[in-house]
């Protein structure tokens, strides 16, 4: 996930692995193998990519969008970007979006059975 996010990032800002690398005083290898996940970067970098790009060094680590309930505006949890595209995605299909919200249980049970 962690290489993930850089990338995503980097690109978004269009960076190169070596400018990225000069602003948090790593080299472009570093880089490199940060995205590719053969290095685990270290906490401090972690924090310099965190103040770089303005996000919270959850969001490298997955848990970055805090979703609040429809109905229960004290009720919330993190989740990454991903699980937020992939609900996105199931509510384009009505059918399949009741089916889930319906019996949520039943439905995770189905598609582990069929995936796993």
């Amino acid at each position: 996930m962690i290489g993930k996010r850089i990338k995503e990032l980097r690109l978004k800002n269009g960076l190169t692995q070596k400018q990225l690398g000069d602003l948090i005083n790593v080299t472009k290898v570093s880089i490199c193998c940060y995205e590719n996940g053969t290095r685990t970067p270290t906490l401090d970098t972690l924090h310099q990519l965190s103040n770089y790009f303005k996000k919270d060094i959850n969001y490298f680590l997955g848990n970055d969008e805090y979703v609040f309930s429809d109905n229960d505006s004290d009720y919330g949890i993190s989740m990454a970007i991903e699980e937020i595209q992939f609900i996105e995605e199931i509510r384009k299909t009505p059918s399949l979006h009741e089916k889930i919200i319906n019996d949520p249980k039943r439905t995770a049970q189905l598609i582990n059975k069929k995936i796993g």
